[in-house]
């Protein structure tokens, strides 16, 4: 099971970063009219949330800084343009995240779990829960970043 999990997340974030590659900057900060957010927002949060979810509810350090979190975090909204260099960061982020999750994984990190409800309603009550809801929540965003692509 662990392997697929991470096959899977591995693949989306191969999708998201193809959406680095092949945007400008213009477009990944473009919000159509009727959304709240942008395709790099959307990239950002995946990676925010995910170390949310591993990471800081089961009481280790996150890989990512508190400005990223607060900016990218759930709830939020583009606030303002990303930059050259935020990209460029949440682009390193994007691999380097899932590649020293996984390590942790195998050295027996992901020990302990604050049970975390989500907006969904779904109890995480370990780290085989939230990686497993991870997955969803990636898959989501990248179904919504589809339908942005075809309006920036």
């Amino acid at each position: 099971m662990k392997d697929s999990l991470f096959e899977v997340l591995k693949i989306q974030r191969n999708l998201a970063g193809q959406f680095l590659e092949h945007y400008t900057l213009e477009q990944l900060n473009t919000t159509p009219e009727g959304y709240h957010n942008n395709l790099i927002w959307n990239i950002a949060h995946m990676v925010v949330t995910q170390q949310v979810l591993l990471y800081k509810f089961s009481g280790l350090p996150m890989q990512i800084s508190d400005e990223l979190m607060e900016r990218y975090k759930k709830g939020t909204e583009v606030t303002a343009p990303a930059t050259e260099a935020e990209v460029a960061e949440i682009k390193s982020l994007l691999v380097a995240t899932i590649v020293q999750t996984e390590k942790d994984f195998e050295n027996g990190l992901f020990v302990n779990y604050n049970e975390y409800q989500t907006s969904t309603g779904f109890v995480l009550k370990n780290f085989a829960d939230a990686i497993s809801f991870n997955v969803f929540h990636e898959g989501m965003h990248i179904g919504i970043m589809m339908r942005l692509k075809k309006l920036v």
